[in-house]
């Protein structure tokens, strides 16, 4: 085992974009069963046979789809990944339940440490039945809720399921929550990496920190890079910073939060995350 590692990032103004002639691959939808029903999911891949590694990508409160598409977040990522050799799995955790933007509610039925760490299994074990990735190589990717639902998947307290093989290979968080992962002394099974802003008022740097410290020596490889300056949702392709109202948590409880593309931030992770996914 590693010793976690923080790492607060002052990097030169950099901008890491797909090229201009590259153009998004398409969506294809996925119904994958479970106990509770059909767990809606979005598939993108790489042309060719395969075998690829692959990534399972947890959506954010606000949820997958908006109007009917991928939002823009996780089509640039869906972008990037596959471009990197990745086939890459969304799961809809909110549309597979009828359920909207989950950002303005206290108490969620898609729980972060039960029916999301679900979503992110069964996506898992679907990814490893397809002929074109590899088994082996399927790693776990999660934004603000997401993430903090993708802690819960690989920490090391909770049980492996027993009918399953082959363990995540990594993860990747983007500002989780880490206040009640922190109280249950969250560790990692598998490599884990935390990208989070220092400026974030939705979920808190610190915390997350002082989560990742007292996981040292019981934990797989965790890294944590903090970002001066950068605000919850640091790496969507274009969203200009704004304050927002009416979300269930924020650090100061007062509702309101501030998001937006930090863009140092957001091509440091661009590196930084498929590298990360390719050990």
């Amino acid at each position: 085992m590693r010793n976690p590692l923080t790492l607060v990032v002052a990097l030169a103004a950099a901008t890491v974009a797909a090229p201009a002639a590259a153009a998004p691959p398409a969506p294809v939808p996925v119904e994958i069963a479970q106990d509770h029903g059909t767990l809606k999911a979005v598939l993108f891949r790489p042309d060719g046979a395969g075998p690829f590694p692959a990534v399972v990508g947890l959506h954010s409160c606000a949820g997958l789809m908006d109007r009917g598409a991928v939002r823009s977040r996780y089509r640039d990522w869906a972008l990037h990944l596959v471009q990197a050799g990745f086939v890459v799995l969304f799961p809809d955790s909110y549309g597979s339940r009828g359920l909207g933007s989950q950002c303005a509610v206290h108490h969620r039925t898609a729980r972060t440490d039960r029916e999301r760490v679900d979503d992110a299994n069964a996506a898992r074990r679907w990814l490893q039945s397809q002929p074109y990735v590899k088994p082996e190589h399927v790693t776990l990717l999660g934004w603000s809720t997401g993430a903090t639902a993708a802690l819960w998947a690989v920490r090391r307290a909770s049980a492996f399921p027993k009918e399953d093989k082959t363990d995540f290979r990594s993860a990747v968080a983007f500002y989780p929550g880490c206040e009640r992962l922190d109280n249950a002394a969250w560790s990692a099974r598998v490599p884990t990496l935390i990208l989070i802003g220092a400026a974030d008022d939705q979920t808190a740097a610190p915390v997350c920190e002082r989560m990742v410290a007292g996981a040292r020596g019981r934990s797989a490889g965790t890294s944590i890079v903090v970002y001066p300056a950068a605000y919850h949702d640091f790496d969507h392709p274009n969203r200009p910073l704004q304050e927002r109202g009416g979300y269930a948590f924020a650090v100061d409880r007062s509702g309101k939060v501030h998001t937006g593309t930090n863009e140092t931030a957001r091509a440091d992770a661009l590196k930084r995350v498929p590298q990360w996914l390719a050990r």
